[in-house]
């Protein structure tokens, strides 16, 4: 008794001196599993081990929590999962809320977050398919779905797990070739997940996703893909450039072709433009030739019947042959304005021949006779009839 009254004595004067100094503003004097530890109040579960391995690991990486100290009353905080064991035995599992433990006969084990985590997969070597050795490292997302199995599943859930990411990650990257890292990384990342959850679920954890975060082939590869790269860009330059004189060379051939074919169709419809004019044209010449004729043949037709009608008056044929005798005259007039060689009868003198001759014709065709003192050589009573004077020889 005296030695548990000494004991205690010790540790109510310094735990409250290490709690302070757990809480003070600088964090360099305890390391923070130290004070993870000094705030759990030293449970017997929290081992210097354990404090060791949690400080030598990366930051940002998934610690699991000291288990805190029974004090009959505690509060639970919100997603997070207390497991509680009665004389050493498992007894139940309490989450978020106000709890009633029983001291020295319960006892607090194990803490789980029931939050998503991230644990970190730290960098290790990993052989490709065509044996280049890269280095490779990534994070996986996981969750707690089972405390019970969390806790008396396997002896440490979370350093199994990252062991278990790490050699199903160098598996996974021994089955593909450097160029399908780059590229599969979501089927790299699909197969990490479920060849880890094919073990974790009997730890109660669920692995939700794993992502590769950086593959670093060697210097002596990375220089080659350089170069690969820069020789694909070159190539590609030198198909877009013949591609584009290709094309250029097939648009102004095309250019051409269509600039003849609309030339030639320009052509081809000025000719029959100019055709259909010319046939216009002659079709209206035609008509008007042809209404022309009819006029001349409607007017020579009124002429001629104008002309039987002045004939079958009496004194008609006076008028017949003073017409005669009037157009015979205008026509050496307008003869002799013009300059050009004409052929003329021989007797182009004898005016009272000619009328004579013409009289006689319109005899003929009228089928009349003519009086006696007009003939070939004397038609000077038929000018003293119709008052004009015969011209002179």
């Amino acid at each position: 008794k005296n030695i548990r009254r000494v004991h205690g004595d010790v540790l109510g004067q310094f735990l409250p001196m290490l709690r302070l100094l757990v809480r003070a503003p600088s964090a360099s004097i305890v390391s923070a599993p130290y004070r993870r530890v000094l705030a759990s109040g030293f449970s017997n579960r929290a081992s210097w081990g354990d404090v060791l391995s949690d400080s030598s690991s990366g930051s940002g990486a998934y610690v699991q929590r000291n288990p805190p100290l029974n004090t009959g009353v505690r509060f639970v905080p919100q997603q997070e999962a207390w497991v509680v064991e009665r004389f050493g035995r498992f007894n139940r599992i309490v989450t978020g809320g106000l709890e009633v433990f029983v001291p020295f006969i319960e006892r607090i084990s194990y803490v789980h977050s029931l939050k998503e985590e991230t644990l970190l997969n730290p960098t290790q070597s990993a052989i490709t398919l065509d044996n280049v050795p890269i280095q490779i490292d990534g994070v996986l997302y996981f969750k707690i779905v089972d405390p019970y199995k969390a806790s008396y599943g396997v002896g440490n859930a979370i350093f199994a797990l990252r062991q278990l990411a790490q050699t199903t990650m160098r598996s996974v990257v021994g089955g593909m070739t450097l160029d399908s890292t780059f590229k599969e990384r979501e089927h790299l990342n699909a197969e990490i997940v479920n060849e880890a959850n094919k073990a974790s679920l009997n730890w109660g954890i669920d692995c939700i996703r794993h992502e590769v975060r950086e593959i670093v082939p060697p210097a002596n590869v990375i220089k080659a893909m350089e170069m690969q790269v820069e020789a694909d860009r070159r190539k590609r330059a030198e198909i877009l450039q013949s591609e584009g004189e290709r094309q250029a060379a097939i648009n102004s051939a095309e250019g051409k072709r269509q600039s003849a074919i609309l030339i030639s169709e320009a052509y081809h419809v000025e000719q029959v433009n100019q055709a259909k004019g010319r046939a216009e044209a002659v079709m209206l010449e035609a008509k008007a030739q042809a209404e022309a004729l009819l006029l001349q043949s409607d007017a020579a037709a009124k002429s001629l019947e104008m002309l039987a009608s002045a004939i079958t008056v009496p004194g008609g044929e006076k008028a017949v042959a003073l017409r005669v005798a009037s157009e015979y005259i205008s026509a050496f007039e307008r003869l002799g304005g013009k300059s050009s060689t004409i052929i003329v009868p021989a007797n182009v003198n004898d005016a009272t021949g000619m009328v004579a001759q013409a009289l006689t014709m319109f005899d003929a065709l009228s089928n009349k006779n003519k009086p006696a003192e007009i003939s070939a050589g004397n038609i000077s009573p038929f000018f003293s009839k119709v008052g004009v004077t015969p011209p002179q020889q």
